[in-house]
Formats: structure tokens, C-alpha cells, sequence
């Protein structure tokens, strides 16, 4: 809701309707949310829009220190990116196949 207040109270073009379709839409929350099947990753969107970890060293400063090619990707062999820094809590691969798996049997079953 802040975001989208403050792009109307901005915008040079702000229009109700639109402002809140594009917020919605990014949440997934809209009437047209995006395809089921686009699941972002968050270590190739890292790679494409922050890589060098700008965005991420400045909002998260148990990470400040790490090197940004190790922002990259998931941490290796279960050790955190920096100490008392939480691992993933689960396997962004697997879990993309299990939610694509779910949604496949799920639109399958309403044929």
C-alpha cells in the first residue's frame, strides 16, 4: 500500500485503475496475476537486476561483508553466507517442480 500511494502521489500519469493492476499483479494478487508457472528465483533475479548486491548489502547488513558472486546462488554445502546469517529454509529447485507438479494436477482435475 505504501508503494502505491506514493507512485500516485508522483506519477505524472497516475491512474487508479492502473496503479493498483501493476501493484497487484506484482503480488500475484490481481485478477490477471501472473502465469502460475513463472516462478521467480530469487538468485538469477539477483544475477540480472542487482549484481553486484548493492540493494541487498544495504537493506541486509549481516551480508554487507559477503562477496556479491555469493550472492548469487544458493549458499554450498549448508553453510550460511555469513555467520549467524539463517540458511534457505527450503530447496528452491525442488520446490518449484513440487508447486508446478501441484498446479499441473490441480488444472488437470478440473477438466
Amino acid at each position: 500500500r505504501l508503494g502505491e500511494a506514493w507512485f500516485m502521489q508522483h506519477l505524472v500519469d497516475g491512474e487508479i485503475a492502473s496503479n493498483n493492476g501493476g501493484w497487484q499483479w506484482s503480488a500475484g494478487t490481481g485478477a490477471d496475476a501472473a502465469p502460475y508457472f513463472r516462478i521467480q528465483n530469487p538468485w538469477s533475479q539477483t544475477a540480472r537486476f542487482d549484481p553486484q548486491g548493492t540493494y541487498i548489502k544495504r537493506w541486509v547488513p549481516e551480508l554487507a561483508a559477503v562477496p556479491a558472486a555469493k550472492l548469487l546462488a544458493p549458499p554450498e554445502n549448508q553453510r550460511p553466507l555469513a555467520p549467524g546469517y539463517p540458511l534457505p529454509i527450503l530447496d528452491h529447485g525442488v520446490e518449484r517442480l513440487r508447486t508446478l507438479a501441484m498446479f499441473q494436477s490441480h488444472k488437470t482435475q478440473q477438466r
